[in-house]
């Protein structure tokens, strides 16, 4: 699959990142020079410098073959227009919106966008179903919801520090895919040993968010 992430702020960079981590090829544009650079040293030439509201820097980034288009930038506006020409001018099936004011999320359905993300939307509704977050932070959601990217703070007590990742009981489909360790940050593997500190970045089932907080932070677990 060819994924074009439309904003190379900390949502763009994790989910670039943890798209690369799961073998698929991706493409991340940034019109900033400055945060351009940085990407460029993480992502080489999967990072491109350009506006993505404008149709040659799609065109660059070769929209016509994309499978998904996931714009992520923090204006609304910018992502509507992403997500439009996508689809209009070069025929991408699926467009997925990052929506920053929730009161906009119907103007984008009206307007075609049906795949849309609102994390102030996300994080009511974990709210609402009182759900514990404090040491899980969902970053994004995918799929209308049925993936969350989420990140969490490997403390002292984890049961799975100093651990192998292929050693762990997570729940299924549930990925690990980035772990941050200092100033560092490198893709997951079977043999990664987790170590106190790490901030670990995953791609988990939404049904399973309780779960994964249970096998990584040890408490949280549902109960039968």
């Amino acid at each position: 699959m060819y994924v074009i992430v439309a904003g190379g702020g900390k949502v763009g960079y994790y989910l670039t990142k943890a798209l690369h981590g799961a073998g698929q090829e991706v493409t991340i544009i940034e019109k900033a020079r400055r945060r351009f650079d940085l990407l460029q040293e993480e992502f080489g030439d999967a990072a491109l410098l350009g506006d993505a509201c404008e149709v040659t820097t799609l065109d660059q980034a070769g929209a016509a073959r994309a499978d998904l288009v996931a714009a992520v930038t923090g204006d609304d506006e910018d992502n509507l227009v992403i997500c439009q020409m996508a689809k209009r001018k070069f025929n991408v099936k699926r467009v997925i919106a990052r929506i920053n004011n929730p009161k906009n999320e119907v103007t984008f359905q009206l307007l075609g966008i049906d795949e849309t993300v609102s994390s102030t939307k996300l994080i009511y509704s974990l709210i609402e179903q009182e759900v514990e977050v404090a040491d899980v932070i969902p970053l994004t959601a995918l799929r209308r919801g049925h993936l969350e990217l989420v990140e969490v703070a490997l403390p002292e007590d984890s049961p799975a520090v100093n651990r192998r990742v292929r050693d762990l009981a997570l729940p299924h489909n549930c990925m690990l895919a980035i772990v941050v360790r200092g100033e560092t940050a490198e893709s997951v593997h079977g043999d990664t040993v987790l170590r106190r500190g790490d901030i670990v970045v995953a791609i988990t089932p939404s049904a399973s968010v309780q779960q994964f907080r249970a096998a990584l932070l040890g408490r949280g677990a549902p109960t039968a």
